[in-house]
């Protein structure tokens, strides 16, 4: 299968692309699929990883994932493994890999026997360093996405869809390609009763928000400060909110709290995710900005008002499945993909009484399945 000549302006594929045919997963013994970026991209992977599952389900299926994704890996539940890795090909320019660490890499890979591995992306990022990786470990069939020269190191070299393919569908569209069908397009997680249970001692009796300020990089943050102001609001409002993140985000929470400064609004120790993902499960809104938080609270049923920064358009990275208020400002900047806005942050100049009163309108209005489910706010 192919995109190509199918979207007014967009590059042809190359013509040594789309030439694999189908995978027969069902003869698979065992499949490596890579992943290796944030929380929020591992669960935006759970449908591909569904329906691989679906198509080949007597095969061991593992997924290489960074160590903070990796700790999604607990709630999927058609997982029999999980690698999780630093690779030199998923880090920042400056940071310098090492070829001992290629080394061990490939051991593993080699040592997992695998027959299968698909490779994941995102549209800025190549497959080609885990594709060759794969070929020297004896993978017989790659699968990648890549509208690069690849040469012969993937069996299957499918040329990708648009860049603003929202990463759900994009994963879809490389099985599509190989000829496995979808088994739905909504993320979905499975939480361990363990986890349920160490949630249910962390949160008030009746209804509360989760605020979740924390994000992968500063460009997607929206102010502490502001969403302190909000979180008062909320809970000036009768909704408890409880201030959550991970160890490495303690000092933001505490920052949050305090520019909160009401009884209503408290911190919560930084837990495991799976503990953190049932307290998401459990509150009647979230608040976060457009980062892992917002996907698994997506993934697990939560309705979610997010601050969603400019970094992408709103329909690269979306819920898919729940009552969702989306604020922000357009700006001329976006999207910028950036790490650090090199500006004012102008995209996130959102109001702070906004942000509360989507979360209250969200927490007090559940939408039906013939309503439609999308507030998508966009403040002067």
């Amino acid at each position: 299968m192919s995109d190509r000549g199918t979207v007014a302006g967009a590059p042809l594929g190359h013509p040594g692309a789309d030439r694999g045919g189908p995978v027969d997963l069902g003869a698979a013994r065992r499949i490596l699929v890579v992943r290796a970026d944030n929380i929020g991209d591992v669960v935006t992977t759970t449908p591909a990883l569904r329906a691989i599952r679906a198509a080949a389900p007597h095969a061991r299926l593992d997924l290489l994932a960074s160590p903070v994704g990796a700790t999604v890996a607990p709630m999927i539940d058609v997982l029999d493994g999980v690698l999780a890795v630093s690779p030199s090909w998923q880090q920042l320019s400056g940071t310098a890999g090492t070829a001992a660490g290629e080394r061990e890499l490939l051991d593993r890979l080699t040592t997992g026997r695998y027959d299968v591995l698909f490779v994941f992306t995102s549209f800025s990022q190549s497959p080609w360093p885990v594709a060759h990786l794969g070929l020297l470990a004896g993978i017989g069939t790659r699968v990648v996405h890549s509208r690069e020269f690849g040469g012969a190191v993937a069996t299957h070299w499918v040329t990708p869809p648009p860049d603003t393919t929202h990463q759900v569908d994009r994963a879809l569209h490389l099985l599509a390609a190989v000829g496995v069908p979808d088994r739905g397009r909504a993320p979905s997680l499975q939480i361990p009763a363990d986890a349920e249970q160490a949630a249910a001692g962390l949160h008030p009796p009746g209804s509360f928000a989760v605020l979740a300020p924390g994000a992968s990089c500063a460009a997607r943050r929206y102010e502490s400060d502001r969403f302190g102001e909000a979180a008062a609001q909320v809970a000036r409002d009768g909704l408890p909110v409880l201030v959550a993140g991970s160890a490495g985000e303690t000092g933001l929470v505490e920052r949050v709290v305090a520019a909160a400064g009401r009884p209503g609004v408290t911190a919560v120790p930084p837990v495991a995710l799976p503990v953190f993902t049932a307290l998401l499960r459990r509150a009647a809104v979230a608040i976060t900005n457009n980062s892992g938080g917002m996907h698994l609270a997506d993934a697990v049923g939560t309705p979610v008002a997010v601050t969603y920064a400019g970094t992408e358009l709103p329909d690269d990275l979306r819920p898919r499945s729940v009552p969702a208020a989306l604020l922000g400002c357009a700006v001329a900047c976006s999207p910028c993909r950036q790490l650090q806005c090199p500006f004012d942050h102008e995209c996130l100049d959102i109001p702070a009484g906004d942000l509360a009163a989507a979360a209250v309108a969200l927490a007090s209005t559940p939408a039906s399945p013939e309503e439609d489910r999308w507030i998508v706010a966009s403040t002067p």
